[in-house]
């Protein structure tokens, strides 16, 4: 085997092709005490290990973005619409928003807050199942479609204005 001009000995080698990027967001409002939070953290994480070795031979850079939201101007900034969310190449992987209460971020804040549920297969959970995550990666390198979200003008939701005004008085 020879050596390509990239420094690679493989006969696979497609040396004059870029590195195409995938740029995942993860955005939460806590780590420490939210499960929802943390299960999906893990569930990521366990995920893109999985994927990894998928990606890059077909030639994929992963950026993962983990971001704590714990003010409202970086909720504004990052146009957060539930806690915890979860982007690909700037797409939600939900394809709705949907919340129940969730007892930890209450106690965070000292009201009732909502936090993001998770659809898929028929089922409901509380965090996004590793195969959710796993679909949603390989569907948004894998598939050629257009944007499936429509930008509307971004106001926070009131949940969260719930939270971060009752955050700031306790």
């Amino acid at each position: 085997m020879s050596q390509c001009s990239c420094g690679c000995t493989s006969d696979g080698c497609l040396p004059n092709k870029e590195k195409k990027n995938i740029i995942i967001d993860f955005l939460y409002l806590d780590l420490s005490v939210c499960e929802r939070c943390q299960d999906t953290k893990r569930n990521l994480d366990e995920a893109i290990r999985d994927v990894s070795a998928v990606l890059k031979a077909a030639g994929y850079d992963i950026t993962v973005n983990k971001v704590q939201i714990d003010t409202k101007e970086l909720a504004i900034k990052y146009e957060l619409l539930s806690s915890p969310t979860i982007r690909i190449n700037g797409e939600d992987i939900a394809l709705a928003v949907k919340e129940s209460p969730c007892e930890e971020c209450g106690d965070l804040c000292g009201e009732d807050v909502d936090c993001r549920v998770w659809q898929y297969g028929g089922e409901e959970y509380t965090s996004p199942p590793k195969a959710m995550i796993i679909n949603a990666i390989l569907n948004a390198i894998f598939t050629d479609r257009p944007s499936r979200q429509v930008k509307e003008k971004y106001k926070l939701p009131q949940n969260l204005e719930l939270f971060f005004d009752e955050g700031e008085n306790h």
